[in-house]
């Protein structure tokens, strides 16, 4: 049995990026594969174990046999995934712009018409995807981080953990799949001397730390992660997004996102932590 899969998505969601991350992490992947000719590579992959294949708009009138792709490879046995990655309007439209490329759908409507044909091509296969990134906030570095964290090989049987810090001004992060509010805590963005700098900052942090109310807060989501991820793990969750957000994503949000991460790095459950400051250099 072979582990297939498909990268899928929007232009300009990053689809490339995924595949050169899963590249690295030893996946054998081809991008822009016409979706009828799926199960046949994987016949001729031999001993690779692991496929990785890209399908999009670019398939054409290839793309409505996606489904029926997919559908014979998991009749023959293998394990087969699908990948999305999905961004707002706003974002692709912009990428777009700096990159000055011309979307693959676009005609006299320019952009957003290709975005919105591209969307309608897609829907079926985004029906189908068991994985959905929302690229839209990510950088390249962050995307390829979230792609090997939760499909590289030796991450198997461990469950991926991600700390991530955000603002709600930004909106809440698609991707997460517990999300606490701390926005309880005084604010450092009201003290004069503090408001410059991040959670990072070690004056900000005690700033944030030195209440009682952060450390129950922390003690009482390490608690509850305990519990939770032995849980998921044995239910077959590959990956975990812990949220924590405060107003803009830059002070409370990230200290204690950054204590809750130093934590768990040494817990006996899950893979340790990576931690993503989704917000904290915005303006």
């Amino acid at each position: 049995m072979k582990f297939i899969l498909v990268v899928t998505g929007l232009s300009g969601s990053g689809k490339s990026t995924a595949i050169r991350a899963l590249e690295d992490a030893g996946w054998f992947c081809i991008d822009n594969l016409p979706a009828p000719l799926l199960v046949k590579v994987t016949e001729l992959a031999g001993a690779k174990e692991r496929l990785a294949f890209g399908i999009d708009a670019r398939e054409g009138s290839y793309l409505q046999d996606a489904p029926e792709a997919l559908g014979e490879a998991r009749r023959a046995g293998h394990r087969v995934e699908v990948l999305f990655l999905d961004s707002s309007d706003e974002a692709l439209t912009r990428r777009y712009s700096e990159t000055r490329r011309r979307h693959p759908l676009a005609e006299t409507g320019g952009v957003a018409e290709g975005i919105a044909k591209e969307r309608a091509l897609l829907g079926a296969l985004r029906g189908h995807a068991e994985h959905v990134l929302d690229t839209s906030s990510m950088t390249v570095h962050e995307l390829r981080r979230q792609v090997t964290a939760r499909f590289s090989p030796t991450a198997t049987g461990q469950l991926a953990l991600t700390v991530m810090s955000f603002g709600f001004k930004y909106g809440v992060p698609s991707n997460a799949d517990l999300v606490f509010d701390v926005r309880f805590l005084p604010n450092p963005f009201f003290v004069p001397d503090l408001k410059a700098f991040t959670g990072k900052d070690e004056r900000v942090a005690h700033f944030v730390l030195a209440r009682p109310d952060a450390w129950e807060f922390l003690d009482r989501v390490y608690e509850l992660l305990a519990f939770l991820v032995p849980r998921y793990q044995r239910e077959g969750k590959a990956y975990l997004t812990v949220a924590i957000g405060c107003t803009g994503g830059k002070h409370r949000s990230v200290a204690i996102a950054q204590a809750l991460t130093e934590r768990l790095k040494d817990a006996p459950f899950g893979a340790g932590a990576q931690l993503w400051d989704r917000d904290a250099d915005k303006e």
